[in-house]
């Protein structure tokens, strides 16, 4: 098992999600997450082929950082990319996108999120749910190949209404059965959706491969509600 890697989220542009543990110069995040002690950054990426890959991964290499995940959920806020999008046109440039993404994660050493990225439901849910995995079936293969985790996020039902739970994504990935396809835990999204979150995290089982720790209130762990 390799070993956990205490990080924070960090976006590489201007972002108004509400995730990111700090604002500004990215160089600067990154420097100051390595003061603070942690191991490593998740990067937030809206579009890899405008990132400086190398700049990026000399910097996080000369903070003594790792990078264990990349985040795609601003392809789909800035730029209304989604997999499961009813216009195929817009699908395969969320593929396009993620494939992208993919290969900046075989150079960092990282995973890759699927989080609002797989969209919403649109008109019928069993169609919506067919156009997602269609998509995922098109991504594992590169995925595979370069053995990067590809990890699916439940999401609470206020962002998304696709996918919100646990045994729902896990449901998803049993039918794809890629081995790439993995489970992002999130404790702010889990308080909202799981009935019992040590449960939904034991379910997840060999599939879970990252978790994002915050409290009820999307703070620090201790200033919300949760135990």
């Amino acid at each position: 098992m390799a070993a956990l890697k205490l990080s924070l989220v960090v976006s590489l542009e201007e972002t108004g999600f509400d995730a990111v543990a700090m604002r500004g110069s990215w160089r600067e995040a990154l420097r100051t997450a390595a003061d603070l002690g942690y191991d490593g950054v998740e990067l937030a990426v809206r579009d890899p082929s405008e990132v400086d890959a190398e700049a990026v991964l000399r910097t996080v290499r000369d903070a003594g950082l790792a990078v264990p995940a990349i985040g795609t959920g601003q392809a789909f806020l800035k730029d209304g990319l989604s997999l499961s999008h009813p216009d195929e046109g817009i699908r395969a440039r969320a593929v396009e996108r993620f494939e992208t993404h993919i290969r900046l994660a075989t150079r960092c050493g990282a995973a890759v999120i699927i989080g609002l990225l797989r969209g919403r439901i649109s008109g019928d849910r069993a169609a919506t749910d067919a156009r997602l995995a269609g998509s995922l079936r098109r991504i594992v293969p590169l995925a595979e190949r370069e053995k990067v985790s590809v990890l699916f996020e439940p999401v609470n039902r206020y962002e998304t209404d696709l996918l919100v739970t646990v045994g729902e994504v896990l449901d998803l990935i049993n039918r794809l059965g890629s081995p790439a396809l993995g489970i992002l835990a999130d404790t702010f999204h889990m308080n909202i959706e799981e009935p019992s979150l040590e449960g939904s995290l034991r379910r997840a089982g060999p599939r879970l491969r990252h978790v994002h720790v915050a409290d009820s209130n999307r703070h620090a762990p201790g200033w919300g509600h949760l135990d």
